[in-house]
């Protein structure tokens, strides 16, 4: 939390970001900075793995289910706008489907914006590949496309409710089209609007219009002149920015 707000003290810094946390590593000082320091973006990756508490021992992950709760809970008090991240291993050995089931409902109870999610795979000299009760890979497929499936669903959701809304875009390339521009959302959505290059680097406001499968579609505002003017202007000492 210190950190967050000394750099967010530099001139110059309009957004900062960080990844990737742990459970243990919030504390108060970290969730109180999502709540006052306007440059962190609503934006949290926080790893949970599984839902099953059982698992999560075997995993020596060293947090519950219920402490991943309470800091959801927390974090969302202190920035209601927050979209939350999330990382998930399927198939972990002696998974039972009760543990599955677990982790599904933490997933359909907290609602993510978006996910990495994996089937546990062995690696030699690691404890878990000695384990007993490895998980064949049938069982670990479904259970995975079944987890993906309600991500996905969740990921949509998300993105749909931001149709619709102003937010600011941080441009950082061209688009894939002539006369295309893309860049990051505070969400950390992908966003492409018709805008001239000269706003690449440069923070722009944009009405969200529309949804695509892995993207937003935007226009820029009326407010978008001066952004335009600055992005355009030499900086000091005639170097371009």
């Amino acid at each position: 939390g210190a950190l967050i707000e000394a750099v967010a003290q530099i001139p110059g810094v309009a957004r900062l970001r960080y990844t990737t946390s742990h459970p243990n590593e919030m504390d108060a000082a970290l969730i109180a900075a999502h709540r006052d320091c306007a440059a962190l973006m609503p934006f949290l990756h926080l790893p949970v793995q599984s839902g099953s508490d059982r698992i999560l021992a075997a995993m020596n992950r060293k947090h519950d289910a219920a402490r991943y709760r309470q800091i959801v809970r927390a974090v969302r008090a202190a920035r209601p706008d927050i979209a939350l991240s999330s990382d998930f291993i399927v198939g972990f050995p002696g998974e039972s489907e009760a543990d599955f089931e677990a982790t599904m409902e933490l997933i359909a109870e907290v609602n993510f914006a978006s996910a990495f999610s994996f089937k546990y795979s062995p690696r030699p000299g690691t404890p878990g590949a000695d384990m007993d009760g490895q998980i064949d890979e049938a069982t670990k497929s479904a259970r995975l496309h079944r987890l993906q499936a309600l991500l996905e669903e969740q990921r949509q959701a998300f993105n749909a409710a931001t149709v619709g809304k102003t937010c600011d875009v941080l441009f950082e390339k061209r688009g894939r089209h002539a006369g295309q521009i893309a860049g990051k959302s505070p969400w950390l959505q992908a966003v492409h609007v018709e805008g001239p290059a000269s706003l690449i680097g440069s923070l722009a406001e944009v009405e969200i219009v529309a949804q695509g499968p892995n993207s937003l579609f935007g226009r820029l505002t009326g407010r978008n002149a001066e952004a335009e003017a600055r992005a355009a202007a030499p900086a000091e000492g005639g170097a371009w920015r």
